[in-house]
């Protein structure tokens, strides 16, 4: 493999992490509200507003069902509106971000339902306002769940990045299907799939230990 290929390489690892570390941050930040807002406006929630509920429920469903590489395409005006292209890191981070946000919305829905509900309603016995419980009692109490979750979407979201190299992302998956495939350069290929199954195992052996430490306090 020449100097060149590896400087390649390198750089597309760093897009990648771009790609994903980005996508990830909006993703938490979108899908944590979300996630809260779908616990507590349902039936028996702090905030019951069941029509609406049924409304973001529909649309987060909506997401999700859509494969990624299908809203990779259809998000193309929304892309170039927000990243000014459609081509490169930038532009692959507003798909990825849309795709993640749901889903991981979804998981931390979960986890927010798992909390022992015996602890919401001492909370509430002692007179604590609702944001308060869902401050203090929920988000902290599912947090191990929380970052469970966010380790498989972050896991999901280095697949998609690699998928998104197809259409002109950049990161690693470019370099796959420009130097390895597409020139038929199999150690190009064996050294793209070594470093993603490297970067996954990094992800989710920290997302493990974090869940560790937290359920063992």
């Amino acid at each position: 493999m020449t100097a060149q290929m590896v400087d390649r390489l390198q750089q597309a690892f760093w897009d990648t992490a771009l790609m994903v570390g980005v996508s990830a941050g909006i993703a938490v930040a979108l899908g944590i509200p979300l996630a809260v807002f779908l616990v507590t406006s349902g039936p028996g929630g702090f905030f019951p507003a069941p029509r609406l509920n049924r409304l973001v429920g529909m649309v987060v469903n909506g997401f999700r069902a859509v494969p990624f590489i299908v809203l990779l395409v259809a998000l193309i005006p929304f892309t170039r509106l927000v990243a000014g292209t459609t081509i490169g890191v930038w532009a692959a981070i507003v798909p990825l971000a849309v795709s993640a946000t749901p889903f991981f919305a979804r998981i931390a829905e979960v986890s927010l339902r798992e909390v022992d509900p015996g602890l919401v309603e001492a909370a509430q016995s002692i007179g604590c306002r609702r944001w308060d419980i869902v401050r203090h009692v929920l988000l902290p109490e599912a947090l191990p769940g929380i970052i469970g979750g966010f380790t498989i979407t972050v896991v999901s979201m280095i697949g998609a990045s690699a998928m998104a190299g197809a259409v002109g992302a950049g990161g690693l998956g470019d370099v796959a299907i420009r130097y390895g495939y597409q020139r038929f350069d199999t150690t190009v290929m064996l050294v793209v799939i070594a470093i993603l199954i490297l970067l996954v195992s990094v992800v989710q052996f920290s997302g493990d230990y974090a869940v560790r430490r937290l359920k063992a306090r």
